[in-house]
């Protein structure tokens, strides 16, 4: 769902198509949204307007992104209810600061800063470590994080166990897409699954942190991924970003990136990692 998607598209409408991908009946949701289901049917019929304040309740109850309920609302004929500003506004400092910080913290392991669509945003020190050999094309802005972990020219030849990290990186870009509407995340899906590779017949992990092996040399290096996400954030922008860390998932892997980032400490900060 994006906005030349919806343009064209009634408020309820659109209402009706995130219930349908969330699931739910015209009950369920109206139950959940302690409306009547009578009320609702109206609503996405367009038999009845719905308000400003019940937009954005049934887009909460349906765990709608901050940038479609900016679509509904202005479906419904409201002014959107969340700012878009770029990090290198006068208002967003702060917001950059506070992602400096975090990235600083994680170092001397490598975190990168990523938007809705996994292109890079920032990227501490310790990156040079997982993107060593990458083609420089994959490093041009807007560099894709998920595209350079899966490439042939990225990551995707270093990766230990490849069938199965492409099987996590997949599962969660469907997901995604799926919870989103996002046209260009299911793109993203299907060139990235076009991709040499394979993928693995077992599930992807259900823990908090993922783990990566990388060949670097002769040494295979440990990590363990965790995402962590905005939940609170008001602005788009903000809302729509997220940290993907690298730890250490042994003390071998830890003195080994210490030790390669103490020795390239002079050089500048290099682009993405994986995804």
């Amino acid at each position: 769902m994006t906005s030349a998607s919806t343009s064209d598209r009634t408020v309820g409408e659109l209402l009706r198509g995130w219930r349908q991908r969330r699931r739910l009946s015209q009950l369920e949701l109206a139950g959940g949204a302690g409306v009547s289901a009578r009320h609702l049917s109206f609503l996405e019929t367009g038999r009845a307007r719905p308000s400003r304040d019940m937009v954005l309740h049934l887009a909460e109850q349906l765990d709608v992104p901050l940038r479609e309920r900016n679509e509904l609302l202005t479906a419904a004929g409201f002014a959107p209810a969340y700012a878009r500003r770029g990090l290198d506004e006068p208002d967003m400092r702060t917001v950059r600061a506070a992602l400096d910080l975090v990235l600083a913290a994680y170092e001397p392991f490598p975190a990168v800063v990523v938007d809705r669509a996994w292109d890079l945003v920032a990227a501490n020190r310790a990156v040079p470590v997982l993107t060593a050999g990458v083609a420089p094309h994959l490093l041009e802005p807007p560099a894709n994080v998920l595209r350079l972990s899966l490439h042939p020219d990225g990551m995707a030849p270093r990766i230990l166990d490849l069938p199965q990290w492409r099987r996590h990186v997949l599962h969660r870009l469907a997901r995604e897409a799926d919870l989103t509407g996002d046209p260009g995340l299911g793109a993203l899906h299907r060139e990235l699954l076009a991709l040499p590779g394979g993928l693995a017949r077992t599930p992807p992990p259900n823990g908090i942190a993922v783990p990566l092996r990388v060949r670097s040399g002769d040494a295979v290096l440990s990590f363990l991924s965790t995402v962590t996400t905005f939940g609170t954030a008001v602005d788009l922008t903000a809302a729509e970003l997220s940290i993907e860390a690298f730890l250490p998932a042994d003390a071998a892997t830890g003195e080994a990136v210490r030790a390669a980032v103490c020795a390239g400490s002079e050089r500048a900060p290099a682009s993405p990692p994986t995804g």
